[in-house]
């Protein structure tokens, strides 16, 4: 066989009139009715079987099946194998028919995926019937994804040279969907029948041509000849039964997704009981997710539906990050309604989740993310994707919805946040591991919708991110559909001269895995504020300390020396430079000096003793620093957000994280931008665990310094970095020892071993000179995990729950250890691991001297090193025995 060879479509008068259907053809049937398709189909299955085809019927639809099925055929075709890695059943016949059955409910890329994966199986020349494609648009609610569907599964089924039957109900799809139907498909053929009368009508049939070929075609089913309507009398008849279906006249503008919210709008406004609508509107729009679905379902009201329809780009999920938003704020306003009232109004909106598959398919890059969907592209081929989903382009469609975004938003600055399907879920919180990006919203509008696809690209580019997919392998999420909405908010902040920021901004959790005091209340929630935008409470970046408030006790510090107090406080923040158009870090004297007064009094507080001798000197002069004390001495402030927190974790029935900003004004007044909330992964742990009283041979004892379960386990290996050859260790070399570090990781990732790793200062800072500024994917597959401090050098270890990278380690459950130098260390004797050879070499046998004098690898064979960390007492130990 050959490409665009003819076939037999088991009616010769077709075959005559369609000048043969060929190899590699799609062809698309619009019907007014299913019956209408049984006509034809029936005798091209009938045909292709006689021809000893390679047939098959891809079955997805609660229609009636295009060929009988036995009940205990449709047994067999239902016992799919929820731990299989294929989403599909399948039988074969003795006649050589397979019918295979996928369920749509998976959604779209699964769907989609497992299709691609069974044409790819069953190979070239293969004959194809699906069920309606219509059904797939009740399926996932919207006639976008069908036509993705359809779009990317048409051109692969031509280039294997196969022959497909499609059928689609005409009235149920837009304009613009049949459009792209008909622009990808190679034969789309109306059927319109009244009574016994049957007329068929081509209107594409690509790469051939006939006088007739275009006209109306009556067909008679009984002896399935075809005449083609030449005459006055046949043209008339065949269009006054043309325009007698009602079907032809009901085609839309819009699709099945916005007729559904149009006629459920419309019934709400009559007064009429809308319950099961608002249902499937949360289903539709807002989450999957039993739990979520729950308690959307008990605090959202019909309007609140219609007023995020109403905000929604596309069609499809707002994802994650977008509901807990929105539940969160719902929650308070329900519960809370006089804390409410100093929560800034929200006026997001949300770019749906169908958009991001669009994107890739308008790219046509829909082959390469099938290629990465596999084990052997999972990695290598996310590369090649990340750089092509950068650098696609919008469908015009698209853009004309974005240009709305900046028609409301004018010229304030806003931020376009990832909101995928699994993030801020129970149990995933994907924290910080897909983009969000900042838009300064300055210049022309085209440089400024510019700057606003490249945000959205660059989200979208974000899935495909090692820390991402590592993310995702780790908790098994691999081949979990995971659709990127978007959610685009303005930037809560105030403009300070070329500056644009919050006074203050954070994060905050209903529970605190560790307290900074003794008999601090883990259950009363903790803060960690900055100034300026909150990036610099999520991160761990360069010599910038947030402020930590126990909301038992706010006003306790940790720090009791004012010079502690200053040296770790926060020295740069991040704002919007209106004249760079970008992110900028500035000193924080620079934010200081355009605040007005009464909103500085907020964050700084003054350092008494350094003032105290300028004054003894005779030059008096103010010495600040940013600490959020003001905030902290405002009651109203730290009550209302432990009530918010406590009120969610009620709600939730679990403890929550949440992120927001807030703007200062006169005389201690405030208002609280909400803009997160999240289910709070935390550490838990009901075994009891009796720390040994050994004296000998201890590499580390301490105690009220770390973060995880109780546990004990035996140490197979441990990775140390010399402190002082680190910071010997040229600066422009640094972020190599991360890569080294990543390199032994991988090197052990299936060794089913235990990994310890001792490392000093502060672990993923982003600035070399405070430690070493690995990614969590360098780190995923360490049990355990201790910063040292080394005071000679800078060194200092932070305990900064709230940071994305501690959340990895709760998540990941990794023990979280600091070695400070103080009485919170027992023991410290790296002296005890000298006994052991340095395993690096046989990891890599490349390096220099200095990196294999600096990275030890020690690899625990003669004898056990043994670990154990009780949560209750908070107390760690680790000891080597024979």
């Amino acid at each position: 066989m050959r490409s665009f060879d003819r076939i037999k479509s088991g009616i010769p008068d077709l075959d005559k009139s369609l000048d043969n259907i060929r190899l590699g053809d799609n062809v698309v049937w619009h019907v007014s009715e299913l019956d209408e398709f049984r006509l034809f189909v029936k005798p091209f299955i009938n045909q292709a079987l006689k021809d000893h085809r390679n047939l098959i019927y891809i079955r997805f639809a609660y229609h009636e099946p295009f060929v009988d099925i036995t009940p205990e055929e449709q047994e067999i075709l239902n016992q799919r194998d929820p731990n299989s890695d294929e989403l599909y059943t399948m039988i074969q016949r003795e006649n050589g028919l397979k019918i295979y059955q996928v369920d749509p409910s998976t959604q779209f890329e699964a769907f989609t995926v497992a299709v691609h994966n069974i044409i790819t199986k069953e190979g070239r020349f293969s004959f194809y019937v699906f069920d309606s494609l219509s059904e797939l648009q009740v399926a996932w609610s919207a006639d976008l994804m069908m036509g993705n569907f359809f779009r990317v599964t048409c051109p692969y089924l031509f280039k294997l040279d196969t022959v497909a039957y499609f059928p689609l109900h005409r009235g149920s799809h837009s304009f613009e969907t049949i459009a792209k139907i008909r622009d990808t498909t190679q034969l789309l053929i109306d059927i319109y029948s009244e009574d016994d009368e049957i007329y068929i009508h081509p209107l594409k049939i690509w790469n051939r041509y006939s006088q007739s070929m275009f006209l109306g075609h009556k067909y008679n089913k009984e002896d399935q000849s075809i005449e083609v309507l030449t005459d006055g009398v046949g043209v008339s008849r065949f269009y006054q039964v043309l325009n007698k279906s009602s079907a032809y006249h009901n085609e839309q503008t819009t699709d099945n997704w916005d007729r559904f919210f149009t006629l459920a709008h419309l019934q709400y406004r009559n007064g009429e009981d809308i319950t099961d609508k608002c249902d499937r509107m949360c289903k539709m729009m807002i989450s999957k997710d039993s739990h979520m679905f729950q308690l959307v379902k008990e605090n959202f009201e019909p309007s609140d539906y219609f007023e995020i329809y109403n905000r929604l780009i596309g069609s499809g999920m707002i994802g994650g990050k977008a509901c807990g938003m929105l539940l969160a704020r719902k929650i308070i306003k329900n519960k809370l309604p006089e804390e409410y009232k100093r929560l800034e109004p929200h006026d997001s909106f949300y770019i749906g989740s169908d958009m991001f598959y669009t994107y890739i398919v308008a790219n046509h890059l829909w082959d390469l993310r099938i290629k990465q969907r596999t084990k052997e592209g999972y990695y290598v081929e996310a590369k090649k994707l990340k750089k092509e989903l950068q650098n696609g382009i919008f469908p015009e469609e698209i853009r004309e919805n974005f240009k709305r975004i900046l028609d409301y938003f004018g010229q304030t600055p806003i931020i376009v946040r990832s909101s995928s399907f699994l993030e801020d879920g129970f149990g995933n919180a994907f924290a910080g591991k897909y983009e969000s990006v900042f838009c300064v919203n300055r210049g022309t509008f085209e440089e400024r919708l510019q700057d606003f696809e490249n945000a959205v690209k660059t989200v979208y580019a974000s899935t495909m991110d090692i820390s991402a997919l590592e993310y995702r392998n780790r908790n098994h999420l691999e081949d979990i559909d995971e659709q990127m909405a978007l959610l685009v908010q303005r930037v809560s902040g105030s403009y300070y001269e070329d500056y644009y920021f919050p006074t203050v901004a954070g994060v905050g959790y209903s529970y605190s895995p560790y307290s900074p005091l003794p008999d601090m209340d883990k259950k009363a929630g903790m803060l960690r504020l900055v100034m300026g935008l909150g990036t610099k409470a999520v991160d761990r970046t360069q010599n910038d300390y947030p402020r930590i408030i126990n909301l038992d006790k706010p006003k306790v510090v940790t720090m009791t020396s004012m010079a502690d107090r200053h040296r770790y406080s926060q020295h740069s923040l991040d704002v919007l430079d209106l004249k760079e158009i970008s992110v900028k870090e500035h000193p924080v004297s620079e934010g200081l000096e355009v605040l007005p007064r009464y909103a500085k009094n907020e964050v700084v507080e003054h350092d008494t003793e350094i003032e105290e001798r300028y004054k003894e000197q005779g030059h008096p002069r103010e010495v600040v620093f940013v600490s959020c004390q003001g905030m902290v001495n405002n009651k109203v402030f730290t009550n209302m957000m432990q009530n918010i927190l406590k009120t969610l974790e009620e709600n939730y029935n679990f403890p929550v994280d949440i992120e927001f900003t807030v703007n200062i004004g006169q005389q201690h007044s405030f208002v609280v931008n909400l803009v997160q909330c999240r289910p709070l992964s935390i550490s838990k742990s009901n075994e009891n665990i009796e720390i040994p009283k050994i004296k000998d041979n201890i590499l580390f004892h301490i105690k009220d310094a770390s973060m995880g379960r109780s546990r004990r386990e035996n140490i197979d290996v441990i990775v140390t970095v010399d402190p002082h050859k680190y910071y010997e260790f040229p600066y422009n070399k640094k972020s190599n020892i991360a890569r080294i570090i990543g390199k032994i990781n991988d090197y052990y990732k299936h060794e089913n071993i235990n990994l310890m790793l001792i490392v000093p200062g502060r672990i993923g800072t982003s600035s070399p000179e405070l430690g070493i500024p690995v990614t969590f994917a360098d780190i995923s597959d360490f049990f355990a995990i201790l910063e040292v401090s080394y005071s000679e050098v800078g060194y200092v270890p932070e305990l900064s729950f709230g940071s994305h990278l501690f959340q990895d380690l709760v998540e990941a459950d990794i023990f979280y250890g600091a070695l400070f130098e103080d009485e919170t260390r027992l023991v410290y004797d790296t002296h005890l691991l000298d006994q052991f050879p340095n395993q690096l070499k046989d990891i890599d046998s490349t390096l220099g001297d200095e990196i294999y004098e600096m990275v030890d690898v020690v690899e625990i064979k003669d004898g056990k090193m043994e670990f154990y960390y009780d949560m209750k007492k908070d107390e760690a130990i680790s000891y080597y025995g024979k």
